[in-house]
């Protein structure tokens, strides 16, 4: 069965492991929340790998995969859940490194400064570059898309593209909501501007990873996310695990016994399917 409008809701991820050698496993809201890891999740990927499978972590992280490897430590994800990370900070790297010598004003906090590291590019003030390259807000506790606007006019009136390496909108933190770069891009393009969004749910992470994993391998994806994990799964040809339990789960009731066919309306306003539903990404329940 491939990705359809009526996804069944399957127990878990043992319910489905023998189909696949390969996983594409989301990491924001599938195996943490910004703040810890998921046992239950982390112990499944842990078990589809002693059983023989693959799993590469296929995060919307700004960052290069060493960066976003020591973020999953810190947060007490075990390095036996995956075998690879690929993530939109490193297609945003492949597109900079054509780039020779480019003045690349970023905009995102601190922490995405390995972003550039050992690239042929100068960082410089918004008044001198050529490029406006974006990971985030600058302090995501405290701002919105709404602080930028004066911002967006000026690199806008003179006419400067945006690279935007992580394409969310927004990422739960905790119980909390914090504004991603992919909100800033949306208001650039809104205002005209030029954009280059690398990420999911666009094809080049997605060729990165089939790069990795090897051509033909069946591949299974799982992600929280409709516009970046499903969406970019079904563009891709890949069969797709919805979890329910996300960024979205409002939207669909009680969070350990979602509304299934609110989540499969959900899915046909979005004009997408999937492979099957899971509460949270666990073996079983």
């Amino acid at each position: 069965m491939a990705n359809t409008g009526r996804p069944p809701l399957v127990a878990g991820l043992g319910a489905l492991a023998g189909e696949y050698r390969a996983l594409l496993c989301d990491v924001w809201g599938v195996i943490h929340d910004g703040l810890l890891a998921f046992p239950a999740a982390t112990a499944a990927l842990a078990r589809y790998r002693a059983a023989g499978g693959m799993v590469v972590l296929l995060t919307n992280a700004p960052r290069p995969k060493g960066a976003v490897m020591e973020q999953l430590d810190r947060l007490g994800v075990p390095r036996a859940a995956y075998d690879d990370i690929i993530s939109s900070g490193e297609v945003a790297r492949s597109l900079l490194a054509t780039r020779g010598g480019v003045k690349v004003h970023h905009v995102g906090p601190e922490r995405d400064l390995p972003l550039y590291d050992d690239l042929d590019v100068r960082l410089v003030g918004e008044e001198e570059c050529e490029l406006i390259s974006c990971t985030g807000l600058v302090d995501d506790r405290s701002e919105t898309p709404d602080n930028y606007l004066g911002s967006i006019a000026r690199w806008r009136s003179r006419h400067l593209p945006m690279l935007c390496a992580n394409p969310d909108i927004v990422v739960a933190r905790g119980k909390d909501l914090v504004w991603c770069a992919g909100a800033l891009a949306e208001r650039y393009r809104e205002a005209g501007g030029e954009t280059m969004v690398v990420g999911k749910p666009h094809a080049a992470i997605y060729a990165l990873a089939e790069a990795r994993i090897g051509s033909g391998i069946p591949m299974l994806a799982i992600g929280d996310g409709v516009d970046t994990d499903v969406r970019g799964a079904v563009q891709a040809g890949i069969d797709v695990v919805f979890v329910t339990d996300g960024i979205h789960a409002a939207a669909f009731g009680p969070h350990d016994r979602p509304d299934i066919a609110a989540v499969h309306a959900f899915l046909d306003e979005a004009g997408l399917g999937a492979h099957a539903l899971m509460v949270r990404l666990a073996w079983d329940h």
